[in-house]
């Protein structure tokens, strides 16, 4: 597996720690419509969370949430809006970030950007 696709599987486990450690029920985990994809859908209350999640090991690329440009958040809101049709007594919806870095030898640092729209 290439050491992206290792980092990116990386990063979902330590995000689904992260929200099931805040009371999120998490429902979906790389939910897949067409080509697009949302990492994580989550249920906290009555919300429904649509989650990306980006991850760095380095400083190299800059933060992890500067990864998420507004054709990256398109995806995410296609998707959502697909799966939204396929279960629509869902009412109340929030998209969000989760940026994670995680450098050699220490423990990951977490930055949640709440009810995002790009």
């Amino acid at each position: 597996m290439a050491l992206h696709n290792t980092l990116g599987k990386t990063g979902e486990d330590l995000a689904d720690a992260y929200f099931s450690e805040r009371g999120y029920t998490l429902l979906h985990r790389n939910w897949r419509f067409s080509h697009y994809e949302i990492d994580i859908i989550a249920l906290k209350e009555d919300k429904l969370h649509f989650i990306e999640v980006k991850m760095r090991s380095s400083k190299i690329y800059g933060h992890p949430e500067e990864a998420v440009t507004k054709k990256k958040f398109q995806y995410l809101l296609n998707a959502a809006n697909e799966f939204l049709h396929q279960h629509p007594h869902y009412r109340h919806v929030q998209y969000d970030i989760l940026a994670i870095n995680q450098y050699r030898n220490q423990k990951p640092d977490y930055f949640l950007i709440e009810d995002v729209y790009l």
